[in-house]
């Protein structure tokens, strides 16, 4: 694939053989989001585990201290006083029997699904539509739970999942090229950690393998993990 111009000018700001500490990382990805939009910023972490080991599997949530800067669809699996605290929290699809009959027929116009314990054998026979796009509701990370409410205002507030891909890498978008540089490293650095405590006791030589920071468009900038200085 070729290489535009913008492109080619945001590779020539830096070495893309070195390795930068977080703050210079964040400095130069920024520097080179130079599309019209305002681009996405995005982590990727290259881990030592083996996710086809059950003690291996990485997955979870963190919440951004500065948001994600996206505005997400909720759908929400409930029904009675838990549907009606999943609404006044601000879910955009609230149902049951009626929303699973819409996603069946392709209706899936939401980005996160939560659903109430007593909703999961409903949520269950829905598995083969909603788990190839990652939509599936799972109590690790907190999609599953009474309390709607306080999980709805938490993803909407800038609580993000993440997961371990089958070859151990995991992408977290951390915000937009329009935050401020200390945003973006807060972000970065409540992943990071995260990630770090996250690490299977099973899990042998190097954890934090690869870090590298990209925008959209832009090249990756990779981070030194010598230096990271996350939570341990």
């Amino acid at each position: 694939m070729p290489q535009g111009k913008k492109y080619k000018a945001a590779i020539a700001l830096f070495n893309r053989d070195s390795q930068f500490t977080p703050t210079e990382a964040v400095d130069l990805v920024k520097k080179t989001a130079t599309a019209k939009f305002d681009e996405g910023i995005e982590v990727a972490i290259r881990l030592g585990v083996d996710p086809r080991k059950a003690d291996q599997t990485i997955r979870g949530t963190v919440a951004l201290p500065s948001g994600s800067g996206k505005s997400v669809r909720i759908a929400v699996f409930a029904s009675g006083d838990a549907a009606q605290e999943a609404r006044a929290a601000g879910a955009d699809i609230v149902g049951a029997d009626e929303l699973a009959a819409e996603i069946e027929a392709g209706k899936m116009d939401f980005d996160l699904a939560i659903a109430t314990p007593d909703m999961m054998p409903l949520v269950g026979r829905l598995g083969r539509v909603l788990g190839p796009r990652g939509l599936m509701p799972n109590p690790k990370t907190g999609t599953v739970t009474m309390d709607v409410g306080r999980a709805v205002a938490e993803f909407k507030g800038g609580k993000v999942e993440y997961r371990a891909d089958r070859y151990g890498n995991v992408h977290v978008v951390i915000g937009k090229a329009s935050f401020a540089p200390a945003d973006l490293e807060a972000n970065l650095r409540a992943v990071l950690d995260e990630i770090q405590r996250a690490k299977p006791a099973s899990a042998k030589g190097k954890y934090l393998r690869k870090v590298s920071l990209s925008s959209t468009m832009g090249p990756g900038v990779k981070v030194d993990t010598d230096r990271l200085k996350v939570a341990e």
